[in-house]
């Protein structure tokens, strides 16, 4: 792209050649920044900020919200008490797939709510039968057996039970679990003994002990960290919350090779990289070699759109290490849950589908890889698979939530300075670039600051 301006490199100043970069950048780019603020956060009716004062004397406080009320949303937009519609490149962090109020999940919810909504463990149910059926078909090779849980930290608790009963079944010091720097795995105990952020782990210590973290994508060091006396290995193919990483191919099968070597489960959270989002159904596949597969898998968000639900995904061994009565769940598996996400299950990992994932990532971080050649001092870098998509910025871009929801888009933040682009997978090219003009009006709006 720059080959030209590389020529004159060395006769002009560095300030002038960024300057010729930026502008040769724009005139090439199909990117038309939205200027004009249409969503401003000062002018939102008395009567909603009344809502919002009142709702707040009733709820646990623990997200910092902005004082707009969703009330409706359809296909990749939402719309607030105030008909204001938002393109939403959130996806609720990742899980509406197929887009808001999709029918055809609508009308599951609805035929299924008049049929049967819940029955417990107690007894079988053919919705929950046929999910676990597909998902163990539709994966292939290892996979052998599910659980079905209401959530991911749900099913990331479970997947450290059975990590923790594969290791004491061989031995009374074989319970460490080794996990990875900017890992996100949950907010109960267990999961966030796992999840190696001050932030979030300082004020419920002491937490579970016995917990490794490594540095993530380091072979050497995992190598040197996954000991015979480690039960269990749990890290993300693909880290969302912790800046949008992907594991290097090298570091996954190397991983995979020592956890053989030491008899340690490795365990996969493909909660929000996986079913689909990165381009593959599981986001580890992304590793030709067949073997770099995992014991253990845990997968939630996208998997009935938005009704709760996760699960635990487990090779033979494990699924016939479990026994009557070691796990158990009351809502989990559920007929309503189960219908909506066999519907979800059947649309989102057909060959036809995965494949458009794969080409609107590629042209959305073409477009992204555009806004970032015209503001080389702000955007340090665009990465990512499919439409799991990283902007890391060169300084925290928290102010950059505000002026983006402010010209319609909704946006949402990572680790590591990172802003997450996780629209849903049902996005088009067209609502692609509307969502990155707007969010290249809110970073001029951010680097004149």
């Amino acid at each position: 792209m720059y080959s030209i301006l590389n020529k004159v490199a060395s006769s002009v100043k560095p300030n002038q050649l960024l300057a010729l970069k930026r502008s040769y950048a724009v005139s090439t780019s199909l990117i038309q920044p939205v200027k004009q603020i249409t969503h401003p956060d000062d002018k939102i009716p008395q009567t909603t900020l009344d809502q919002v004062e009142e709702y707040s004397k009733y709820t646990v406080n623990t997200y910092a919200r902005p004082s707009i009320i969703m009330k409706r949303g359809k296909g990749s937009y939402l719309y607030d008490t105030n008909e204001r519609s938002y393109l939403d490149f959130t996806a609720g962090i990742a899980v509406n797939a197929l887009g808001h109020s999709d029918p055809e999940v609508a009308q599951v919810l609805y035929d299924q709510a008049r049929t049967l909504v819940h029955t417990s463990n107690l007894y079988f149910n053919p919705n929950a039968g046929e999910l676990a059926k597909l998902v163990v078909n539709k994966t292939g090779g290892w996979a052998s057996k599910l659980f079905l849980a209401n959530s991911g930290t749900e099913a990331n608790e479970g997947a450290l039970k059975f990590a923790r009963k594969w290791g004491t079944a061989q031995s009374p010091s074989k319970h460490k679990i080794v996990c990875f720097s900017h890992a996100f795995h949950g907010r109960s105990l267990g999961a966030l003994s796992v999840t190696p952020n001050p932030k979030y782990q300082k004020p419920f210590e002491p937490l579970l002990p016995g917990v490794v973290t490594c540095p993530y994508n380091d072979t050497e060091k995992a190598l040197e960290l996954i000991t015979d006396d480690v039960c269990g290995v749990i890290m993300e193919p693909v880290q969302g919350e912790g800046g949008v990483h992907p594991a290097t191919s090298q570091f996954l099968q190397a991983v995979r090779e020592r956890c053989n070597e030491t008899n340690s489960l490795l365990i996969f959270d493909e909660i929000q990289c996986g079913l689909s989002r990165t381009g593959k159904l599981w986001a580890h596949q992304h590793v030709e070699n067949e073997g770099c597969v995992p014991d253990i898998l845990t997968m939630a968000k996208p998997l009935a759109n938005g009704v709760p639900i996760g699960a635990i995904l487990t090779s033979e061994k494990i699924g016939d290490l479990i026994k009557l009565g070691d796990h158990g769940t009351t809502f989990g598996g559920n007929p309503l849950a189960s219908a909506v996400a066999l519907n979800v299950m059947k649309r989102i990992t057909t060959p036809e589908f995965i494949a458009s994932v794969n080409e609107k990532g590629q042209y959305l971080t073409g477009l992204l890889k555009q806004l970032q050649a015209s503001h080389p001092e702000l955007i340090k870098e665009v990465r990512g698979k499919g439409l799991l998509i990283g902007v890391e910025f060169t300084q925290d871009p928290t102010p950059l939530v505000k002026m983006a929801r402010e010209r319609g888009l909704l946006i949402v933040t990572a680790g590591c300075q990172t802003v997450r682009i996780i629209p849903p997978l049902i996005v088009s090219k067209e609502e692609a670039l509307e969502g990155v003009n707007k969010l290249a009006g809110a970073i001029e709006q951010f680097a004149a600051k």
